[in-house]
Parts: structure tokens; C-alpha cells; sequence
């Protein structure tokens, strides 16, 4: 666990419940001993770029959360260096939900699954909205029927400030694979 992620998710009230149930000197030693740089490194950007969904939360201006799945082809969020990500914004349902929470509050939370695996990465981030960059529109559109980027189908990019991560315990996560993933195990 990284320094600046326990900072931001162990709030008072937080600390306190972990005073209440027993868990606030594990954590308190866990964030610690954790790195003060919450940059990512190789083994987050490598799960990040393996992953075909993630789920983003963020924040109404009433202050309701608000969760939605994003996803893609492998690979679809790209690390652009060790302190950003970002995806293409794609035509969906037009609700726009998210992208007017982040018009008035800019922090997210990510969560990427590897459920085969029994790994999670949380991350904590600043997002905002890219429209007028189209070199980072082509860079992360996805690829189209015959390998070209579909960059029309951008409407947009989000770009993510990494704040702090934190790979999480493994213990509660069931199993579950793609498609893909079950044809591969089936053949041995």
C-alpha cells in the first residue's frame, strides 16, 4: 500500500472504525512500510494494459456516487508515464453521467479486475476530459475491423492523475473468466 493512497482513503472516520474492530495498527503499519511514491511502476502498468474492463467511480455535485464499467480490447487504458492513464471516451448510451460528475468534481476511483487470477488494483486519481487532442484521441481510440483506429468513435479521452493505488487482498474474489480465457483452459 502506497503512502499517499492510505492518506487519502484513512480518513479520521475511517481510522476510527479501524480503532473500533482492531485493524488500525496493521494498516497504520502497512502504509508505513508502503512506498512514499505512489507512481506506478512496471507491475501496475503491465496489469493495467492486460485488463478489457475496469470500473470508474465518481462523485455527483449532490454528492451521490456514481459507478460505470468501462471496456474494451486489452490494452484499452494506456499508461501514458508513470504518474497518468487515460481512455477513449466512446459513444455509449449518451447519458453522460460520468463526464458531468468529473465537470464538478475531478476524483475517481478505478478498480481492475484479473479475476482469474484473484488480483485487484484500486487506484485513486484527478480525471479530466480530453476533446481537443486529436494525436491522444488516435493514440487511444481502439482498433477498428482492419487494424485502423476507429478515431471518429472518440468522442474524447479521460486522462487519469494517479493520487495513490492499492493492490488489494485476494481473499473474497470468485473466479470468473472471459470466453478467451475458458477456451484457453479448455485446451489444456
Amino acid at each position: 500500500m502506497g503512502r499517499h493512497y492510505a492518506r487519502i482513503a484513512f480518513t479520521p472516520a475511517v481510522r476510527a472504525e479501524q480503532q473500533r474492530i482492531g485493524s488500525l495498527a496493521h494498516y497504520a503499519r502497512m502504509a508505513e512500510a508502503g512506498r512514499e511514491d505512489d507512481a506506478l511502476t512496471g507491475a501496475e502498468a503491465g496489469f493495467i494494459a492486460a485488463r478489457d474492463s475496469l470500473t470508474m467511480a465518481s462523485v455527483s455535485e449532490t454528492g451521490w456516487p456514481y459507478l460505470q464499467h468501462r471496456g474494451g480490447p486489452p490494452g484499452f487504458v494506456r499508461v501514458l508515464d508513470a504518474r497518468h492513464i487515460a481512455f477513449a471516451e466512446l459513444g455509449g448510451n449518451r447519458q453522460h453521467v460520468s463526464r458531468g460528475n468529473l465537470a464538478g468534481n475531478d476524483r475517481v476511483a478505478l478498480f481492475f479486475m484479473d479475476y482469474p487470477n484473484r488480483r485487484r488494483l484500486k487506484l485513486l486519481g484527478h480525471a479530466r476530459v480530453v476533446e481537443d487532442e486529436p494525436a491522444l484521441l488516435a493514440r487511444l481510440a481502439p482498433p477498428g475491423e482492419a487494424g485502423q483506429a476507429e478515431v471518429g468513435r472518440a468522442e474524447a479521452a479521460i486522462v487519469i492523475e494517479v493520487a495513490g493505488f492499492e493492490w488489494n487482498c485476494p481473499q473474497h474474489i470468485t473466479p470468473r473468466y472471459t470466453a478467451a480465457e475458458w477456451a484457453a483452459l479448455a485446451q489444456g
